[in-house]
């Protein structure tokens, strides 16, 4: 039997090959048209991991107007933290802009739908704060096309420009980065592998909360084509003890299985 189950897509009439055992939710937006492309389980919520990243620099910089200029105090932090998806400086972030606050602020500006804080088990990982692909793509089009002009340049500026590995050591480049070149910009996210962040935090048994803890995670996310043509989020949640290689190899195939319009792909290894 194949390693690969066919799902339909959400009120589309093709289908999307998700590896056997991986949870997935996806959603793809063409710019161009105003139209999503694809979405499966565009709605089902995923732990964010890094991805909420976004959320923590548009709120820091939501009521810096007009001139929405960068301190210099944070502009060492915030490039690590997007284009190195650091870890520390969204802890520091989340500590010093009230945590779980800084979430509900942002679901209330950008009307996003089912995002959440983090369970009340878990208050400090922002690693937990509950998202959707759906939501994801609501963030980037707010940034794209509803966000002050300095205000997108400088976050897209250092999305577009990502290191390839992660603070952390990871290697960053799955998905998006793998599939698309040269026209792309990523926030990535992982949890649960080992090396990671939250690796071992609630491995001994799960958690009583309405969201996978447990399952290792890995999402790509970000844009893809000239002047940021379509946007991608893919969240995906993989079998207890799936090593990063494996799931970097079954999102990177998922993502390359995807209708994206404008992208370029980088030619067969």
């Amino acid at each position: 039997m194949s390693r690969y189950q066919m799902t339909l897509r959400d009120e589309l009439p093709e289908t999307v090959a998700v590896p056997l055992g991986l949870t997935a939710g996806i959603a793809v937006f063409d710019r161009g048209t105003g139209q999503f492309v694809q979405q499966h389980n565009a709605d089902h919520r995923f732990r964010s991991a890094s991805v909420v990243k976004l959320l923590i620099v548009l709120d820091l910089l939501w009521d810096s107007g007009p001139a929405y200029d960068v301190p210099a105090e944070d502009q060492a932090r915030l490039e690590v933290m997007l284009r190195s998806s650091d870890d520390d400086a969204a802890s520091y972030y989340w500590d010093h802009l009230g945590g779980a606050e800084i979430v509900e602020r942002m679901v209330r500006r950008l009307g996003l739908t089912h995002t959440a804080a983090p369970p009340a088990t878990h208050p400090g990982f922002w690693g937990y704060v509950a998202i959707t692909a759906a939501d994801t793509v609501r963030i980037y089009r707010h940034i794209l096309d509803e966000a002050p002009a300095p205000v997108r340049e400088y976050v897209m500026g250092l999305l577009h420009e990502p290191t390839r590995l992660g603070t952390d050591g990871f290697d960053q480049y799955f998905g998006i980065a793998s599939v698309f070149d040269p026209h792309f910009s990523i926030k990535q996210g992982w949890s649960g592998f080992l090396g990671s962040s939250g690796y071992g935090s609630d491995k001994a048994k799960p958690v009583d909360v309405p969201l996978d803890l447990v399952s290792e995670a890995l999402h790509t996310t970000g844009t893809v084509g000239a002047d940021d043509r379509t946007i991608v989020a893919v969240f995906t949640l993989h079998p207890r003890g799936t090593q990063y290689d494996k799931a970097y190899t079954d999102v990177t195939a998922l993502t390359a299985a995807l209708t994206v319009p404008g992208g370029v792909r980088r030619p067969a290894r």
